[in-house]
């Protein structure tokens, strides 16, 4: 048979494949100019985008934009009225402490060791672009020959949510061409990578002996030692899976545009000797939030700590995006986290807890009075 003369069992053992799986397939070359769109030169084929820099005009900022007037500042501290209640809640909660001493303590000092945190948030947009290639199904090409391409900037692209991570796609408009295929020479086909163009493959039951058990003829593949190979059903090659078996490829410049939230993040560290960890399980209180295109560093907050950390935020990201991309809006808070000790007596000894987050939670080392209950 002609499958016999092109390859028998003895090639199979040989390891000897087909003439057709050694001769190699070409790379597959780019399929359109790459430098050819103006305004998107240096656009790479690949994962790595070329970035454009925004056009001055596209930055909201003036250099003589007044200063917003800032804050009077009013930080407010826990009264005696609430360390109580929060203290006769913790007890409470605990199924072996008595309430009696956080029902009759005496206070002695309520010591405020609030710890602040400062976040400058800087909303960006960038945008960068790559060529793309996929499988051409048919559809309207949008080439040059309909106008230029716009510029990387001039597309209008609704921002989605503020000062939420976000990538969006989109075609540039008029890059399209249509191209054959170089990888299977617009055929549409490949060589088959299981039967190697061969359209049937060795018998996995008699190893292309054709026979098995004491020289019964293979039920399997009846004596011949082959089987239609099932990958490309007997044709020999399979759909080409660079163009889907068209033939044909559509390659296009993609607009890649990222908004992204750039976050910095500074912590007055007052060293009081408290659990800081403690701090990520509480919400703070906003004492200062400021928005707008640009933001000026604040310069009358009490601690000098957080004014100093305000205006390197700001040069940071300014020195880091100002260039690079597009500053949509920019948001800086100020946060104070409740971190009250109180120190109390009960039964004439002084003792001490501390009252922390807006949630007026309760740490303590050492509590007075256990029942000494035990759990049978």
């Amino acid at each position: 048979m002609a499958l016999e003369t092109l390859w028998n069992s003895d090639n199979w053992q040989k390891g000897i494949t087909s003439p057709v799986m050694t001769a190699e397939v070409p790379s597959a070359p780019p399929a359109f100019d790459v430098n050819n769109v103006s305004g998107y030169e240096g656009t790479t084929v690949g994962d790595t985008g070329k970035y454009f820099p925004p056009p001055p005009d596209s930055v909201p900022y003036q250099e003589n934009e007044p200063m917003p007037a800032q804050t009077n500042w009013n930080i407010p501290a826990i009264s005696e009225d609430e360390a109580k209640e929060a203290f006769i809640e913790y007890a409470a909660s605990k199924c072996c402490y008595s309430k009696a001493p956080a029902r009759d303590l005496v206070f002695q000092d309520l010591l405020a060791l609030n710890t602040y945190r400062y976040y400058l948030e800087t909303f960006t947009e960038s945008r960068s672009s790559l060529w793309k290639t996929v499988p051409y199904k048919g559809e309207p090409v949008d080439s040059a020959m309909y106008g230029a391409a716009p510029s990387p900037w001039d597309m209008r692209i609704e921002v989605p949510e503020i000062f939420k991570d976000n990538i969006v796609r989109i075609k540039v408009p008029h890059t399209s061409t249509v191209k054959g295929c170089p990888i299977c020479g617009c055929s549409g086909r490949r060589p088959c990578t299981q039967c190697h163009c061969l359209t049937r493959k060795q018998c996995w039951v008699c190893n292309g002996t054709g026979s098995q058990f004491t020289n019964q003829r293979c039920s399997s593949c009846s004596g011949t030692g082959t089987t239609m190979c099932n990958a490309c059903s007997g044709l020999g090659t399979t759909a080409c899976t660079d163009c889907g078996g068209t033939g044909k490829l559509l390659t296009y410049i993609e607009l890649q545009v990222e908004w992204k939230n750039n976050i910095f993040e500074y912590v007055v560290d007052e060293r009081t000797g408290f659990p800081t960890e403690l701090f990520k399980a509480v919400k703070g209180k906003k004492l200062f939030v400021d928005e707008q295109y640009l933001v000026h560093p604040v310069i009358s907050f009490p601690i000098s700590a957080v004014n100093q950390a305000s205006r390197n935020a700001i040069e940071q990201h300014q020195a880091q995006f100002g260039s690079t991309a597009r500053i949509v809006r920019q948001r800086q808070t100020i946060e104070l986290v409740f971190l009250t000790k109180v120190e109390y007596e009960w039964h004439r000894k002084s003792y001490s807890y501390y009252v922390y987050g807006n949630e007026h939670k309760v740490y303590v080392e050492d509590y007075p009075k256990k029942c000494g209950c035990t759990i049978i």
